[in-house]
């Protein structure tokens, strides 16, 4: 017996009848040979976690554009932190860990620089409409390596539905969605009063009651909830009513004290700025794309295709190619008889 076959047959002695077996799987977009040691979902959350898009979320915008700090969240640690949750809850719930695990580690992979500015930059200029969970998948299904990683159909409906009118089908995936705005709601508060952005004092009395006053004993409340109010045979994961009010009441004081701040505006406009640009340049000058992006512009048009190309873009790697394009750089002398510009360079691992 091989060793993914013991795996599996684990599952089904210890994993609740509401789990997703991962021996039942819906199957890949393109049949593969199985794996002897790796279960499907397994297998799924390796190739996330090697791929190029999943490492460059460590430079890429969670709430706060280019934090000054070691401390303040980043997409990567954002994504992490809905990982572990999602497997605490899944864990408890008997439900399938490996199969919550990643879909949370690949849910924003789509994501654009600047966070949540820059896609609602890229929304306002790409006439299909932008949305950073169909752009995961899109990541997942063709753009990483060229060719996509070949997912299952679980993970891949977990990923285009952490988000958005449409619920998860499997409850692996519904605790990724809600463990998402479990992570997001309490570490944005924890960098909000680091950056002096808001204070303690100043969150709604009735949230702190019922969540707690320390940012751990408010992840701790919301996640036990999760768990006590799922036990039982539930066909929907959900919290309970009173968590769930508190949990809303304080994102709407994150939305209105936060993420549409004077300084949040401000810093969103810049960014904005920066990749509405970009998007109009590379469309009106495609041949400056890199091959590989130029080679798929027969097959899908020229505006999929640059979106593709920025929304992968990091926050550094697209404000060089905006300085690079749009901003005077000075002369350098490179060698005695050697001219160049200060100018910026691309780098393959960043494309």
């Amino acid at each position: 017996m091989d060793i993914r076959r013991r795996s599996e047959e684990l599952e089904c002695r210890i994993l609740s009848p509401r789990a997703c077996l991962s021996s039942a799987s819906r199957g890949r977009r393109l049949k593969e040979k199985e794996c002897s040691v790796r279960t499907a979902f397994q297998r799924d959350r390796d190739r996330i976690i090697h791929s190029k898009s999943y490492r460059r979320l460590k430079h890429k915008t969670q709430v706060f554009i280019i934090p000054e700090g070691d401390h303040y969240r980043t997409r990567l640690t954002h994504t992490m932190e809905v990982a572990q949750i999602a497997r605490t809850v899944a864990r408890a719930l008997q439900l399938n860990e490996d199969l919550a695990e990643a879909v949370a580690l690949a849910h924003d992979l789509g994501h654009t620089p600047f966070g949540h500015a820059g896609e609602e930059a890229l929304n306002s200029v790409f006439k299909p409409g932008f949305r950073h969970n169909e752009q995961s998948l899109r990541v997942v299904d063709f753009l990483e390596n060229g060719r996509g990683l070949n997912l299952t159909w679980e993970v891949r409906d977990g990923i285009l539905r952490h988000t958005g009118p449409e619920i998860p089908s499997t409850l692996e995936g519904q605790i990724v969605r809600l463990a998402d705005r479990v992570a997001y709601i309490n570490h944005d508060i924890d960098d909000a009063i680091r950056g002096g952005i808001i204070a303690v004092k100043q969150i709604p009395e009735e949230c702190l009651s019922v969540l707690g006053r320390e940012h751990r004993e408010r992840i701790n409340t919301m996640v036990l909830d999760l768990i006590r109010t799922n036990l039982e045979e539930t066909t929907e994961i959900k919290m309970s009513p009173p968590i769930q009010a508190a949990t809303e009441k304080l994102r709407d004081f994150m939305f209105q004290n936060v993420y549409k701040s004077l300084r949040a505006r401000h810093d969103a406009k810049k960014a904005c700025h920066v990749m509405q640009n970009l998007f109009k340049h590379f469309n009106d000058h495609a041949g400056l794309l890199p091959p590989e992006y130029q080679r798929r512009i027969g097959g899908e048009g020229t505006e999929r295709i640059v979106c593709d190309y920025i929304a992968g873009m990091t926050d550094n790697f697209a404000i060089g190619v905006y300085q690079h394009y749009f901003l005077p750089l000075p002369w350098i002398h490179k060698a005695p008889t050697d001219i160049c510009w200060a100018g910026f360079v691309e780098k393959k691992d960043n494309e």
